[in-house]
């Protein structure tokens, strides 16, 4: 279905849109689109942590301490 469109089509396509929406709303359009993927992108990233300690493990890295550190404190806590 798509598979005629071509480069002079899609400028022919953006040069209406421009003359519909006018620059400065497709840039506060744009920047509300990147706003809106960048809150999915950390709402998954969250959703992932949260899934990750309630199955009981344990995440991935601790940089708060150094490993001698950590050594030192699992042989405390057993």
């Amino acid at each position: 279905m798509f598979s005629n469109i071509g480069p002079v089509q899609l400028l022919i396509v953006l040069v209406i849109v421009l003359a519909i929406f006018g620059t400065k709303k497709l840039r506060t359009l744009g920047s509300d689109l990147g706003g809106a993927v960048k809150g999915f992108r950390s709402a998954m990233n969250e959703a992932e942590q949260a899934e990750q300690l309630s199955d009981g493990s344990k995440p991935d890295a601790d940089f708060d301490n150094t490993p001698a550190e950590e050594s030192q404190k699992e042989k405390k806590d057993a």
